[in-house]
């Protein structure tokens, strides 16, 4: 059977989930640069997507018009209209399985998101141990249709050039830039706004060094201006310019510190250096940044907390476990991040 020549590759959310599904889709058009890929996402995720050559996007307008079954049967015919020989769901979850019945008669291959054994990582203190990274399950849906696809852990995205505008604003690049996103989606997996000050400033007693902070939406915001205090050699980004001009900074760091979250991921797509603390989450789930070596997670110590990891994506409470991130030990992040920029 002949390989399909365009493919629709669906994967609606997350922000880290998204990012993921970039080094597969840079290793699909290595290997296979005629192969037309129609990437389906949210407008959010647009300007990530659009970054890898050939990808045509569409967008999922899950609150407007193609809310509900009738808004999919609206896509779906949208997607009729492009001629897709295959679909490869990256996403498998309702709205994209309702689309896959509505695209009948197209081959289609589905993620295994190993729900199994994600729960006896989260419910068996015995069965502790790596699952398959989120990218090789991406890789296998791309598989299951007739691809040969290697990762080989160097499928980046080029360095954006930062507009003269931008560049005014947060000044020419003289030392090491280290990104510092604090934050997460999900408390358990976050730094408190006193442990984040007490890290940058740890960093920042390296005056050749510029941290630049991270996060979403103006409560962060306030909360990295508390977090960057009056130092000097500390850059809060958020709100200060679009998100496509922040993957532009990401894109130039020398060294990335973040949670188990979204900008960690990001930074990762450019093949900078990323430094992971993780909280009520673990490496082991399968969602560390691409293409990061083992010595790049930081784990909380799982013989003072046992439980670990409480959950997969980080949203159940565990008493005495809230803050369960701040007890990583910021001589051990410092360590990690002199080797990093050392290297």
């Amino acid at each position: 059977m002949p390989l399909p020549q365009r493919i629709l590759v669906i994967r609606l959310s997350a922000m880290g989930d998204i990012a993921m599904c970039v080094p597969v889709l840079l290793a699909l058009k290595r290997e296979y640069p005629n192969v037309e890929v129609v990437a389906l996402s949210k407008k959010k995720f647009r300007s990530i997507l659009e970054r890898i050559s050939g990808i045509t996007f569409i967008e999922a307008d899950v609150d407007g018009v193609h809310k509900g079954i009738s808004g999919l049967l609206v896509l779906s015919k949208e997607i009729k209209a492009l001629k897709i020989d295959a679909v490869a769901d990256f996403h498998n979850l309702l709205r994209s399985k309702i689309l896959r019945a509505f695209l009948k008669g197209i081959p289609k291959a589905k993620i295994d998101k190993g729900r199994t054994d994600k729960k006896k990582l989260v419910n068996d203190p015995n069965f502790f141990q790596p699952l398959k990274h989120s990218t090789e399950r991406y890789a296998d849906v791309l598989r299951k249709l007739g691809f040969k696809i290697e990762l080989k852990g160097n499928e980046f995205l080029s360095n954006k050039i930062i507009l003269p505008d931008l560049q005014d604003q947060i000044g020419e690049k003289n030392s090491k830039w280290v990104g510092f996103a604090p934050f997460a989606a999900h408390k358990t997996k976050a730094l408190t706004v006193n442990k984040a000050k007490e890290l940058v400033q740890a960093i920042a007693e390296d005056k050749q060094t510029t941290i630049l902070l991270f996060g979403g939406g103006k409560k962060e915001q306030k909360q990295l201006q508390i977090v960057a205090g009056t130092t000097t050699n500390v850059i809060n980004i958020t709100g200060l310019t679009t998100f496509e001009n922040e993957l532009s900074i990401l894109s130039n760091l020398d060294a990335m510190i973040a949670m188990d979250s979204g900008n960690g991921h990001l930074a990762a797509l450019y093949g900078v250096p990323v430094i992971t603390l993780w909280g009520n989450t673990h490496p082991y789930a399968g969602f560390a940044p691409y293409a990061q070596p083992q010595e790049n997670q930081l784990t909380a110590n799982r013989e003072q907390f046992p439980l670990l990891p409480t959950s997969i994506f980080g949203d159940k409470i565990v008493a005495g476990y809230e803050n369960v991130t701040d007890t990583i030990e910021i001589k051990a992040v410092i360590k990690r991040l002199k080797v990093v920029l050392d290297s």
